[in-house]
């Protein structure tokens, strides 16, 4: 077994600023607010150069310096990666406009970004003892989670609304998930997650509700910098529901400044929903910190159908401070921007992600 160099040296409550010890298993802050992981960032920018980077293999795990994992017997993998960058050359000479990148998180396993934050959620779990997860989804976060519990040997329920597209229900269920829909929304299959953590002796993995999904959405950030040689991108267009890439990615940034691998510039954090469920645009709209629950919340793009974000004002702390700005499309726009992408056979894409091609 191999100990890895952990920095890792607190918890912190992102709202209050109260700590917590590090190593023990922890849910939401006794503010009911997400939890974030702070390191010893002198000691960590002392002990990896970017050099150091070159030799590892081309997966998130390289940055394992900026992880919390402290024992590589806890690391799960499956064939993760870097994923590439990709120029969108057609819609940027459609729109008239500036170079148009696209990260390609479909190439990760289970075929989406929230592979990285449940590779690091499940390590973690394992590392501090847990034997049974459970997480409200749309589709995706629940197959990521399936995939990586089944791999570590941990119990798994994950609750969808109803509605959920078969599909995905089916490949978490085929993963080996105990897989059940529920009558709502995201959040109200949340609030079965939540009220049955006594009585089936789960670990709530629901989105912001432990500290580790955001290191391993954090992870998108460090790669984007490293791949365009330790620089950030001018503007960063992110389809928003929990929010938890577009967190960990802010998250990123500050600690590759703090260390002296990247600068002070940030990317301009533009968060994208759809107009059917909307609650961070609204917020934002209305110079608000915090959103209001969004009643009745109806869209195609299913995987940020959100009603209610726990880092709401995260989101919108990033935004802001990065002179950034929330926009809502229409669903009938994203459907011509899908019709659109496959017809001029650029990329194939879900609705999800042709959001911020309608900005």
């Amino acid at each position: 077994m191999k100990e890895y160099s952990t920095f890792v040296t607190h918890l912190e409550c992102s709202f209050t600023g109260k700590t917590y010890p590090a190593d023990q298993l922890h849910g939401l802050s006794e503010a009911g607010k997400p939890l974030l992981v702070r390191y010893d960032l002198d000691a960590l920018g002392k002990a990896i150069k970017k050099t150091d980077l070159v030799e590892r293999a081309p997966e998130f795990w390289r940055y394992r310096e900026f992880l919390p994992i402290r024992k590589s017997e806890n690391v799960v993998r499956l064939g993760e990666l870097m994923t590439p960058i990709l120029p969108a050359k057609k819609l940027q000479s459609e729109l008239s406009c500036g170079e148009i990148l696209m990260k390609d998180e479909g190439r990760l396993p289970t075929g989406s970004f929230k592979a990285r934050g449940l590779a690091i959620a499940v390590a973690m779990a394992k590392e501090l003892g847990v034997t049974s997860m459970a997480m409200p989804t749309n589709g995706n976060a629940g197959a990521a989670l399936a995939a990586y519990c089944s791999r570590a040997g941990i119990e798994t329920f994950v609750i969808c609304p109803e509605d959920t597209p078969r599909v995905n229900i089916e490949e978490i269920a085929f993963q080996g998930a105990k897989t059940f829909l529920a009558n709502g929304f995201i959040n109200d299959c949340g609030k079965v997650v939540g009220d049955g953590k006594e009585a089936m002796d789960w670990f709530d993995t629901s989105t912001l509700k432990e500290p580790y999904r955001i290191e391993g959405k954090k992870t998108m950030g460090l790669e984007l910098a490293e791949q365009m040689g330790w620089q950030v991108p001018d503007v960063i267009i992110y389809p928003t529901g929990g929010g938890t890439g577009l967190i960990g990615m802010w998250k990123a940034f500050n600690e590759l400044e703090a260390i002296g691998w990247i600068g002070s510039k940030r990317p301009r954090m533009v968060a994208v929903q759809a107009e059917g469920c909307a609650p961070i645009v609204k917020a934002f709209e209305e110079g608000k910190r915090h959103a209001e629950l969004w009643q009745d919340a109806a869209t195609i793009a299913a995987g940020i159908r959100v009603p209610a974000a726990v880092g709401d004002f995260l989101i919108l702390d990033a935004v802001r401070e990065s002179d950034g700005f929330a926009v809502a499309v229409s669903d009938e726009a994203i459907d011509e921007a899908t019709r659109s992408a496959l017809k001029k056979r650029e990329y194939f894409c879900v609705p999800r992600e042709l959001l911020p091609w309608q900005h």
